[in-house]
């Protein structure tokens, strides 16, 4: 299940000083920064450890399940480019959806980012994510106000703020994450943190 389609993790880190690398090449969060370098280091690093639970892995690799779960590491890249999409360009900056979830008829397929994905190849997979990460860290910008309330209100007419998006970003990373990890482990027995 290990591709010649190789991606090694690429991370630009604008907006997080980023004091050190780990072994895996994910950006260590700052040990003393304050609360914006601190959450913006946390979801650096996790988007970080996405990339390397995924990296080499051919489109065979990306589309294995680990019974009895349908989960796939192929659907977490899509899933979570649409997680990124909807809370910092749609919720936060009040922008539509971007290509391809303004296509989507989410009422009809809730799970649509799930089990598309098993029709993309890895660059498109890739590159879907890399794009919406690279959308959302222009979004947020490099010195955000993480007290800014999302122009578009949730459906209880609650507005969340920044803060509230990005630690929401680094649970929802932290949680896939470790489905990540069960996954990558059971297509070639890779493992770590």
């Amino acid at each position: 299940m290990l591709g010649t389609w190789r991606r090694a993790p690429t991370f630009s880190v604008q907006s997080a000083p980023v004091t050190s690398v780990d072994d895996q090449g994910r950006p260590e969060p700052p040990l003393d920064g304050d609360e914006t370098a601190t959450l913006l280091g946390f979801l650096e690093f996790h988007r970080a450890t996405l990339a390397w639970k995924c990296a080499g892995l051919d489109a065979a690799g990306l589309r294995a399940t680990h019974a009895p779960s349908s989960l796939t590491l192929g659907g977490l890249l899509k899933h979570l480019a649409y997680v990124e999409d909807h809370w910092f360009s749609h919720v936060l900056s009040g922008h539509e959806r971007a290509a391809p979830f303004d296509a989507v008829d989410w009422a009809a397929t809730p799970d649509w980012d799930w089990e598309s994905a098993a029709d993309d190849t890895p660059e498109q997979l890739f590159g879907l994510w890399e794009a919406t990460v690279a959308r959302s860290r222009a979004l947020v910008g490099p010195a955000p106000d993480l007290s800014r309330p999302s122009r578009r209100a949730r459906r209880d007419g609650t507005r969340p703020s920044l803060r509230w998006i990005l630690v929401h970003l680094v649970e929802e990373y932290s949680r896939h994450n470790g489905h990540a990890d069960l996954l990558r482990e059971s297509i070639d027995g890779s493992t770590g943190e």
